[in-house]
């Protein structure tokens, strides 16, 4: 189902990276032609290996982002939500989709058609050094989430994540997890099992998990946990991996 854009949407639209720079009425240009999609969760915005005939911007909801390996298996590659966008380097390429864009909740997405994105940089190459600057900084991004895997403990991940979605920068709070369980595990390279032991382990620096609300009674050390490699905190627990 599409719709047009709304006041709100424009408004989500013109702070994306992807935009970052551009005067607001080059942004809407660029999207004149664009859709809002609303899809419900377990819907596909876009498939692994399709065409990229578009991209698009994230207005609302979670969608999560995964490729199926040779044993048929989903390796989640990452999980997007408001202001995010993703497929612009497959659609401005002519490529096809290198992941899977599926939704966990109901979710509003824009869908930017790649023809009219492409006359558009022709128009202004200002256009294309943003995309360029955004599609750069994704794939430092996504450096970062391959070192964390890589160099970081199951329990040192699980921290991360939870001081990233942290209120406070020291203290105590509570943290609603985004979405389920299993897709918090899959997006930090965990089995299920896993994530449930680190989360019993990460007890005893007082973090308690109640259902999808996650209460914390020192945000500061969650967060040396999560950094500190050499920390003595992070010795007292075996790699959850």
């Amino acid at each position: 189902m599409a719709a047009h854009l709304s006041v709100g949407d424009l408004q989500i639209i013109s702070r994306v990276a992807v935009f970052r720079g551009l005067k607001s009425e080059t942004v809407r240009h660029i999207i004149a032609p664009a859709t809002t999609m609303m899809v419900k969760p377990h819907e596909t915005v876009c498939r692994q290996g399709n065409h990229a005939t578009a991209f698009f911007i994230m207005i609302d909801g979670w969608t999560k982002h995964y490729r199926i390996n040779l044993s048929g298996e989903e390796a989640v590659i990452h999980v997007m939500t408001r202001g995010d966008s993703f497929a612009e380097a497959a659609a401005l390429t002519g490529g096809r989709f290198p992941a899977t864009a599926e939704a966990i909740t109901d979710a509003k997405v824009v869908r930017v058609p790649a023809d009219h994105m492409i006359r558009c940089i022709r128009e202004d190459p200002d256009i294309g050094l943003a995309i360029i600057a955004s599609i750069s900084e994704r794939l430092h991004h996504l450096m970062q989430q391959v070192e964390q895997l890589k160099a970081q403990s199951g329990v040192q991940r699980v921290a991360e994540f939870l001081a990233s979605r942290a209120t406070v920068d020291s203290g105590s709070c509570t943290i609603t997890l985004p979405y389920d369980k299993v897709l918090i595990a899959a997006r930090l390279g965990l089995k299920p099992e896993s994530l449930s032991r680190t989360f019993a382990k990460l007890r005893s620096v007082g973090v308690a998990v109640h259902a999808a609300h996650v209460a914390v009674s020192d945000v500061a050390k969650l967060r040396r946990l999560a950094t500190d490699e050499k920390s003595a905190i992070r010795g007292t627990f075996r790699d959850a991996r």
